[in-house]
């Protein structure tokens, strides 16, 4: 089993800049993809970010928020990080932290509400 705790979501102005953390604990695989997604009211679970395992990290961004937000993460201590800046109300929603085992299962974190005023 895998645990993710997600935090630093909150209410931000428009323009402003939040960070998101999510750290996994238990039985972790190597090869894996850790990646934040969102779900706005009414709408689908749609992908944000993501960035796989291993030294190379290749990351993988929506449209929606290239150039806006960077994900990172630090190996050592199992964590992703999503650093989103010039944030608008259109990314307003739960965010939900992933890590998909290349070869296992795949886990969700409990979420964290952004909220992002005009």
């Amino acid at each position: 089993q895998v645990q993710l705790v997600e935090s630093g979501g909150g209410l931000v102005q428009s323009g402003g800049s939040l960070r998101l953390s999510c750290t996994a604990s238990g039985s972790i695989f190597s090869f894996n993809t850790m990646g934040w997604y969102r779900q706005a009211p009414g709408r689908q679970r749609e992908l944000v970010a993501t960035v796989t395992s291993g030294s190379s990290g290749t990351t993988n961004y929506a449209d929606s928020v290239k150039g806006r937000f960077t994900i990172s993460r630090d190996n050592a201590k199992n964590t992703v990080y999503l650093q989103m800046n010039s944030l608008k109300p259109e990314d307003t929603a739960v965010y939900y932290c992933n890590l998909n085992h290349w070869f296992g299962p795949e886990y969700w974190g409990q979420g964290t509400q952004v909220t992002v005023s005009s």
